[in-house]
């Protein structure tokens, strides 16, 4: 017998586990079913695609019993199986990225956030909840050995080959739970009949439960007992059957199982095709983004099956990663049963499938938004879906250029014409935004700050001084506050939409997109008395250039201005300086310097000061905390803030 320890991780998660996390102590048995469903899915798989294990004697099932006076319950499957080194990669460590960052997530709120265990993958465990004591003993398709993993929950595991009458006959797994006096109340029939079906009712396999039956004479007294066992779910799959014979409860209880969770979907769709193609899907959308939404290694939500064979979970071109938050079914009647992962990436029906499967979605999140206004439930579901998934919309317009006009009236901002209130969060659209806008209005502008990552929030972006002008004048601003902005929304250029003309015939209007935060963005600001201001500005404006030297690209007098003596910008072919410290965060460090044009108020007491004195130290005093300031307004931090300090002093003395 060969002892283990847990990988520290686990050992954290099983603690997290056993004292705090689960309140719904019965999903250890949902969990189980479908470990075991994965295993039979597997295996099925292998049968029909695989030359090595076509030859195999396979009728998949799932098999529970239990004995109350031995104080366990068993459930076991003939699916895959597991050798030693699976044994030991499956149970004892969690080869994830983002392992520690979900640890603390789940110990910052364990019971709020317990559904999370079963999104990592890790759902096993949870059985330590109702059990002292768990063996595990498997044998791995094709292979002659049966190994025995056991463990007490605590720090250590063995693993040893099971022999004897303890080793598995056929390939599978069996799991045998030692009850603890928390988990004895499951040894029963009822109360596992009822977990499978209201949890693993939908599972495609057969799932039998064997028990003890009373028996009784005529007289009613008992004589006995004897064995039994029995089918316990229906087997069909839910994605398959008309909707007419579904209710919701049907739907929300599947979703439970395969989102390893006890909330509801925000909202589903159950899709069935026929004609050139023919295939089935039922779709999710989560009431709350998975928590690996932003990691490299997500694990995609959308299971293939061909002809109710299962193929593949782990596919992420099964939908755009845009739609990566998006759970549930595609099963194909078209496509062959021994297609390999190669070839999904190049399939032509199922990249017809996933196109229909899109534009299904981004139909049913169109009606979401037009339903919005029609109550106050349809308000805050709309709400909830954008508050989670606005920002992986964003990235579908980079991504998807065949969708891009259909996501250009789904993505959602704030703006500075739009404040949140009690029971609303504020949120606009570019189609909301072109009705709000003057008549002689010829551009949609927006603010971008790069996140709150680089300190640029919501609110830093809502006191910039790059908004006064356009508040003086009534001019609408988006506020853009997601770190994806910056490469999102400039490669847009534009927003199109169809309007009724002056004739009443619908055509088609163009806004252009530009961003306050950057040169050339300014020209609705200005007028006639321009040129005469920047002939009077110019002398200081020589100065404060001189005195900053190669800090920044230019100085120039600014038309956005109203209160604040100075504002930076980003020239047209510059990134904005937010977006330039993102990138260097990301590793590009071999990009060069941007530097900022720097613009002043040339009516700022500040700045008119300037105008006459030729003390050097005094303009280059002000010129740096001129510069330092505006920076620091837009969240950008300073190189040398103890200089900052020094001239700040030196100016106030």
């Amino acid at each position: 017998m060969a002892q283990h320890q847990f990988q520290t991780e686990v050992s954290q998660l099983l603690h997290l586990i056993i004292h705090s996390l689960y309140s719904n102590r019965e999903i250890f048995l949902r969990e189980l079913v479908s470990n075991a469903s994965d295993a039979l899915d597997k295996l099925k798989y292998l049968t029909v695609a695989d030359e090595n294990y076509k030859s195999l004697s396979f009728e998949p099932r799932i098999d529970i019993s239990f004995n109350k006076e031995a104080k366990t319950l068993t459930v076991a499957d003939n699916g895959i199986g597991m050798n030693e080194g699976d044994l030991e990669e499956s149970l004892g460590t969690i080869a994830r990225s983002g392992t520690k960052a979900f640890l603390e997530q789940l110990g910052a709120d364990a019971k709020k956030d317990s559904n999370l265990i079963g999104q990592f993958g890790v759902g096993f465990y949870s059985a330590f909840m109702t059990a002292e004591r768990i063996e595990v003993i498997s044998r791995k398709a094709n292979e002659e050995k049966s190994w025995k993993w056991s463990s007490e929950g605590k720090d250590n595991y063995d693993i040893e080959e099971a022999t004897g009458d303890a080793a598995r006959k056929e390939q599978g797994t069996t799991v045998i739970l030692y009850l603890s006096e928390e988990g004895l109340e499951y040894a029963n029939r009822w109360s596992i009949e009822d977990i499978i079906k209201r949890y693993s009712n939908h599972v495609a396999f057969p799932i039998y439960l064997t028990y003890d039956e009373k028996e009784y004479d005529d007289k009613g007294k008992e004589k006995g007992s004897k064995t039994k066992t029995d089918r316990i779910n229906s087997g069909q799959a839910i994605w398959r059957r008309n909707k007419s014979e579904l209710k919701e409860e049907d739907y929300i209880e599947f979703y439970k199982g395969i989102a390893h969770g006890e909330d509801a979907p925000l909202h589903y769709v159950h899709t069935r095709a026929e004609g050139t193609l023919e295939y089935s899907t039922l779709f999710f959308i989560p009431s709350k983004a998975p928590f690996d939404m932003y990691h490299v290694d997500y694990k995609p939500g959308v299971k293939l099956y061909v002809k109710r064979v299962f193929i593949t979970d782990d596919d992420k071109d099964l939908m755009p990663s845009y739609l990566r938050f998006v759970k549930g079914v595609i099963d194909s009647e078209d496509l062959p049963l021994n297609v390999s992962r190669e070839i999904l990436q190049q399939n032509k029906i199922l990249m017809n499938i996933k196109n229909g499967s899109v534009k299904k979605l981004l139909g049913e999140f169109k009606a979401l938004a037009e339903a919005a206004s029609s109550s106050e439930e349809n308000k805050k579901k709309w709400e909830t879906f954008i508050k989670e998934f606005n920002r992986p919309l964003k990235e579908g317009l980079y991504q998807d250029f065949a969708n891009r006009e259909s996501l250009q009236e789904l993505v959602r901002f704030k703006s500075t014409a739009v404040e949140a209130v009690s029971g609303s969060a504020g949120w606009t659209s570019f189609a909301e935004y072109v009705t709000r806008m003057k008549a002689d209005q010829k551009n949609i502008y927006y603010i971008t700050g790069g996140g709150a990552s680089s300190g640029c929030d919501e609110k830093t972006l809502r006191a910039s001084p790059l908004l006064e002008a356009y508040k003086a004048k009534d001019i609408e601003v988006l506020i853009m506050d997601d770190e994806i902005d910056d490469i999102v929304i400039p490669s847009l250029h534009s927003y199109r939409k169809e309007l009724p003309g002056t004739d009443g015939k619908m055509e088609t209007k163009s806004w252009e997109l530009k961003a306050v935060n950057r040169a050339g963005a300014d020209e609705e600001l200005g007028g006639k008395e321009d040129k005469q201001a920047e002939k009077e500005a110019k002398p200081v404006i020589e100065k404060i250039k001189k005195a900053l030297g190669d800090r920044v690209k230019d100085v120039k007098l600014s038309r956005r201005l109203h209160d604040s003596p100075s504002c930076i910008v980003a020239d047209e072919n510059d990134p904005s300086m937010q977006m330039a410290a993102m990138l260097k965060a990301m590793g590009q460090t071999d990009m060069p310097e941007v530097k900022p044009i720097l613009e002043i108020n040339g009516d700022h007491p500040i700045v008119t000061a300037l105008k006459d004195t030729d003390d050097e130290d005094r303009i280059a005093d002000t010129a740096g905390v001129l510069l330092d300031q505006a920076l620091l307004v837009e969240g950008i931090k300073l190189k040398d803030p103890a200089d900052f300090v020094k001239r700040l002093n030196r100016l106030l003395a």
